[in-house]
């Protein structure tokens, strides 16, 4: 017969209250921990995310146009793909022997004016007190060009620097390529990682984030190259040397919005104030109309519905990315804000706070 000390002890609940009251306080210390660490994780490996981010914007730029070319014919997806790396491969293969054949003399012709018109502007600004090139101006240049150990170690800094360039451009067209290759794979195997029941709303979002990058991406290419074709043929009609590369300048900066075509500018300006003043005004007047149509007409029309940034946060953020990180900070300030409007949007605002996002 079993008494009641034999009886093995039967363990009481906790009241329901006493866990959600312990829950609450443990939550917010966990919750300020992950995002501490997040925070860390990000800041100390900022680079090779910006990286695994530029193979993202690659790929989306291959996937998009693997789907338009579903349009004109209709193949299976890999077929589409491997001619748009065909395509692409080709016409960038072409364009490097060109610029290897064509671009060196321009080059050279632009640096000599850019140097003649730095040296003139150098002994302008000395009548002011300014000196352009720091204390001594540009004969301590000249000294600090003569001096082997000095010049040295900059030349092999640079020499760095492009290595360093080379390896970052294999590395984003290689992670662009396999993305690109099979798009949804990569996207369920993230997904994995989620909890079963927000895999459809994740989904969603990305969903979204890939077709706002694709539109962006597709926008910003077009309106390099009409910028630059614009620029371009201006340029050469008023006599300027070198108005492929200025063109070409020209329109590659408007992938930084705002802040781009602001520096672009003051190369053309350089090239154009040896020919006389009507030449430089007339050159400033085309290159303001170009950007200004560029900027108020046919952005507006092409990238309808893409990232929708206000213009103080997208500077904010390329002035911000690219004080932590650098030209590629500068380079991905505005899609890695557009995308990240669109998830707090969508986890934020709609999810977290429960309320719809404004359009």
């Amino acid at each position: 017969m079993t008494t009641v000390e034999d009886r093995p002890a039967v363990p009481i609940p906790a009241p329901a209250g006493a866990t959600a009251a312990w829950r609450q306080v443990i939550a917010l210390p966990l919750i300020v921990l992950a995002v501490a660490a997040g925070l860390a994780f990000v800041w100390y490996s900022a680079p090779s995310l910006l990286l695994l981010f530029a193979g993202i914007l690659f790929a989306s730029l291959l996937d998009a146009c693997t789907r338009g070319l579903g349009s004109v014919l209709p193949l299976p997806r890999r077929v589409r793909y491997a001619l748009v790396v065909l395509i692409l491969g080709s016409a960038a293969v072409v364009v490097a022997a060109w610029a290897i054949v064509r671009l060196p003399g321009q080059v050279h012709a632009l640096i000599d004016v850019m140097d003649a018109q730095l040296t003139v502007l150098e002994r302008e600004l000395a009548g002011f007190g300014i000196e352009l090139f720091g204390p001594g101006g540009r004969q301590g240049l000249t000294q600090f060009l003569n001096d082997p150990g000095r010049l040295f170690g900059h030349v092999h800094s640079a020499v760095s620097g492009a290595y360093v360039v080379i390896i970052n451009t294999i590395v984003v067209v290689c992670l662009g390529l396999f993305f690109a290759g099979q798009p949804a794979a990569y996207r369920e195997g993230a997904l994995i990682l989620m909890p079963p029941a927000a895999r459809s709303r994740v989904r969603m979002a990305m969903n979204e984030m890939g077709q706002v990058m694709r539109s962006w991406l597709l926008g910003q290419l077009l309106r390099i190259v009409i910028v630059a074709i614009v620029a371009t043929l201006s340029f050469d009609l008023l006599g300027l040397p070198g108005a492929w590369l200025l063109g070409l300048q020209a329109g590659a900066a408007n992938f930084i919005p705002y802040l781009g075509p602001l520096i672009a500018a003051f190369p053309v300006a350089l090239v154009a104030m040896p020919l006389g003043l009507p030449t430089l005004a007339w050159a400033m007047i085309l290159y303001v109309a170009i950007q200004t149509i560029d900027g108020f007409v046919i952005a507006p029309l092409i990238q309808k519905g893409s990232l929708d940034l206000a213009p103080a946060w997208t500077l904010f953020a390329i002035i911000v990315f690219g004080a932590m990180f650098g030209g590629l900070g500068i380079a991905l300030a505005a899609p890695v804000l557009g995308l990240a409007r669109i998830a707090v949007l969508r986890f934020y605002v709609e999810d977290w706070l429960g309320g719809r996002a404004e359009a």
